[in-house]
């Protein structure tokens, strides 16, 4: 009989220790804390399945299995971003027990099931004039409404990510040069982005204001503070974008949008996507190809209304 212990007890099931084990893996790995939530989150949603199914241990999964999986994800009205975020753990995961636990005759149920389509539809970035309505709403006299507008503009000239950007020190930006050091960013790399003459000129006005409360800072304090003198959390930043674009009368914008803003209106500027990948942080450039669907679009619009015959034969 199975003794417990303080790792193993008695009553926890296989596949509760190959989950901890696959996550414990990850972290091995040094990916970054926001990955290990994200397979947490989405696993947790596999577990929960597998529990309604009475399936004990990964061992135990089959094609079939998989299969009412998806059409159950569907079922609960999870769009097609979101399923294919839960299928790509639940691969990695599955592919991890493969290599780790599964003996040699185990058959991967993975063979015989298509993963779902990647969406390659892209949200649109957020309005110029809806981001100049936001920056309307900053009362730049004050410290808080000097931090809002320098953080707006930095989200947007830089396309930098929302935890990237609250995780910003008050060294990390060189307010002469416009270089800000991204630390430890998207798969543990950093890199360097910039921002342009009005954008510090925003920040260094916040920068005057946050001296008269903080006066000594050093190079590892927060770059973004609280009305208390905290960092800046990342439901916070979401707050304030809610709260001013109430106050602009606008549709809240999503965080990533000010990033796919960058992207699109650099693109659109004439940057080459290299360069665009590099700033963004990708380690490739399938994403980035991406938002040239915008811009084709744009292209295309532009052409229909001043292409040179038939403007010419109006």
């Amino acid at each position: 009989m199975p003794t417990a212990d303080k790792n193993h007890p008695v009553n926890q099931s296989a596949l509760t220790r190959e989950l901890e084990e696959f996550i414990l893996d990850r972290r091995a790995r040094n990916v970054t804390p926001r990955t290990v939530q994200w397979y947490q989150y989405n696993l947790a949603t596999w577990s929960d399945f597998l529990s309604a199914q009475g399936i004990q241990t990964t061992h135990a999964v089959t094609p079939a299995l998989l299969r009412r999986f998806l059409l159950e994800l569907a079922d609960k009205q999870h769009n097609a971003g979101g399923i294919f975020n839960i299928f790509s753990s639940v691969k990695a995961f599955i592919n991890w027990y493969r290599a780790e636990y599964a003996p040699a005759d185990w058959e991967n149920p993975l063979k015989r099931v298509k993963s779902p389509k990647r969406p390659t539809d892209l949200i649109e970035p957020i309005e110029l004039s809806d981001f100049q309505a936001l920056l309307k709403t900053c009362d730049t006299k004050t410290f808080l409404g000097s931090r809002d507008q320098a953080m707006l503009l930095t989200l947007l000239d830089t396309g930098v990510r929302r935890q990237e950007c609250t995780n910003l020190n008050y060294g990390d930006v060189d307010t002469q040069t416009g270089q800000v050091t991204v630390r430890m960013g998207k798969g543990q790399k950093s890199r360097f982005v910039f921002l342009g003459n009005r954008a510090r000129k925003a920040l260094v006005n916040y920068l005057r204001r946050r001296a008269e409360k903080d006066a000594g800072v050093t190079a590892d304090a927060p770059l973004w503070l609280t009305s208390t003198g905290e960092r800046l959390t990342k439901s916070g930043l979401r707050e304030i974008i809610r709260r001013r674009a109430n106050k602009a009368g606008i549709p809240e914008p999503g965080l990533h949008d000010f990033r796919r803003a960058f992207a699109v209106n650099s693109l659109r500027a004439g940057m080459d996507v290299v360069t665009l990948s590099r700033l963004l942080g990708h380690t490739n450039l399938a994403t980035v190809q991406r938002y040239l669907a915008l811009v084709k679009d744009d292209l295309a619009a532009s052409h229909a209304k001043h292409g040179v015959v038939d403007t010419m034969l109006d």
